[in-house]
Order: C-alpha cells, then sequence, then structure tokens
C-alpha cells in the first residue's frame, strides 16, 4: 500500500514539474507571460476598497475585459503577479495573490488569500480583471530592458486612467531606472495625476519616489518594482516615457554608469 501510495505522489510531482521550465532565464509555470498578463488590479479613483461587486464588474467592463477567474489569478501570480490588496474577482469571491510573504501582507503566507464567496455584494473591495488583449496600460514584465510609457504616448493620456507596471527580472540582478519624458498634471501634493515608483512588489512599501521626486536616474536594492499611474477626472498631460534595465548585482557600482 505504501510502495502504491509513493508512486502515485512521484508521479503527481513529474506531472507539475514537466509543466513549469525556464523563459528568458526566469522560473515559469508553463502559462506563459502572454497567456496570464491580461490579470490586473484596479481600485476606485476615490481610493483603495471602494468598489461594490456591481462596481467592479462595470470596471472591467468598462475597459473592455471583465472579473478574473481564480484559475487566472492563479497563473499570473505563478509568473510574478503580486499586489497587497484584497479585490473581487470570478463569481462574487474576495481575494489577492502574494508572491512573497510578508508580515504585513498575506498574514505570512504565498499563495492566493482568499477570502470565500462574499454574500454581501455591497462589500467595498478594490478588482481584478482579466483582458489578455489589453496590453498597453501596465502589465507584469520579465524582460532584461524595455521602454514603458503612459497610455496613448507621445500623445496626451486619457482622464481616469490607472496602471500597474510589475517588474521582475533575474535574481541577482538590480533595476536602473531612467526616465526619458516626463510631463503630468501639476500638482504639488501628487494628488490629481501622478506615477508612483516602488522599491517593492507591490504600492505597499519600499516607496521610492512620486512626480517631482522622482529622479531621472533611479537604482533599485533588488530584482523587482513597482509602478503605479493615476490620472483624474479633469487636465491631462503629454505623459511619460521611461527605459529599464536589469544589472548584474555583481557588477553594480555608480561608477557603472558614469
Amino acid at each position: 500500500m505504501r510502495v502504491l501510495a509513493l508512486l502515485w505522489v512521484l508521479g503527481f510531482v513529474l506531472k507539475e514539474a514537466q509543466a513549469w521550465g525556464y523563459k528568458n532565464g526566469i522560473f515559469h509555470n508553463s502559462i506563459w507571460l502572454e497567456q496570464a498578463a491580461g490579470v490586473y488590479h484596479r481600485e476606485s479613483r476615490k481610493g483603495r476598497y471602494q468598489l461594490t461587486y456591481k462596481e467592479a464588474k462595470a470596471v472591467c467592463k468598462y475597459e473592455g475585459g471583465k472579473l478574473a477567474t481564480y484559475e487566472q489569478l492563479e497563473a499570473a501570480r505563478q509568473i510574478g503577479f503580486h499586489v497587497c490588496a484584497a479585490g473581487w474577482f470570478d463569481k462574487g469571491r474576495v481575494g489577492y495573490p502574494i508572491v512573497k510573504a510578508g508580515a504585513n501582507c498575506g498574514f505570512g503566507k504565498v499563495g492566493i488569500i482568499d477570502y470565500g464567496y462574499r454574500l454581501n455584494k455591497s462589500e467595498r473591495w478594490d478588482v481584478y480583471c482579466y483582458n489578455p488583449t489589453s496590453k498597453e496600460c501596465g502589465g507584469v514584465l520579465t524582460d532584461q530592458k524595455r521602454i514603458i510609457q503612459s497610455p496613448g504616448f507621445p500623445d496626451e493620456y486619457q482622464d481616469e486612467q490607472i496602471c500597474y507596471w510589475h517588474i521582475r527580472v533575474r535574481l541577482g540582478q538590480r533595476i536602473h531606472l531612467h526616465f526619458l519624458e516626463f510631463d503630468v498634471e501639476d500638482d504639488t501634493a501628487c494628488l490629481a495625476d501622478y506615477l508612483e515608483v516602488y522599491d517593492s512588489y507591490d504600492d505597499v512599501s519600499g516607496f521610492a519616489g512620486s512626480n517631482k521626486y522622482i529622479f531621472s536616474f533611479m537604482f533599485f536594492t533588488g530584482n523587482v518594482m513597482t509602478l503605479k499611474f493615476l490620472s483624474d477626472a479633469s487636465v491631462t498631460g503629454g505623459g511619460f516615457q521611461l527605459h529599464y534595465t536589469a544589472v548584474n548585482a555583481s557588477l553594480f557600482s555608480q561608477d557603472y554608469f558614469d
């Protein structure tokens, strides 16, 4: 009996292992970035945890998508999608994806932190949408170098945009960020239109700068970072364009970029 159980476990492990592999030097599940990056997080322009279930569905539909399923959220999580904010997803379920355990996020666990199906659809949370054809505003990026720009650039971006870019390069590398152009609605308090940069998996910790406090060149402590762009309901700007590059930590020094 023990032999049969051992064989079953071994077969299961081998089957699961076959679903994993390397792509661009990064360990992924077999559902690659191109298939899973259609999952994205949205919050109300009023702030975090302001959307009822009905409003959450309307947000996704307005952008041409729909509520993400549990399976789509998990597929995105397995390639690095990490957001420390509970949101609605398919069939009235609430939760959020965690890649890296933390004391203040995910209760020290890794996976989909699942709050279950909510009986009260008037509860207010964020939302996780799915739209595989929408690649302009945000996404999970694993390229060694890439240019990121505001939606519609070089034309002006639109009102009421919320975009997240989660950048993840190889372990042992650091991220060098260089802003090429930056023009958003001028607001000294950064409460109108703004771009925030985080030296972390999410927009909870590791705040590095926002709008006028963003430097032309930025260097990050690890292999992950997050960009969050929001625009309000009035006045827009020319937008922004930036370039990031992955640099081996062993080669990293300020002199390297001089």
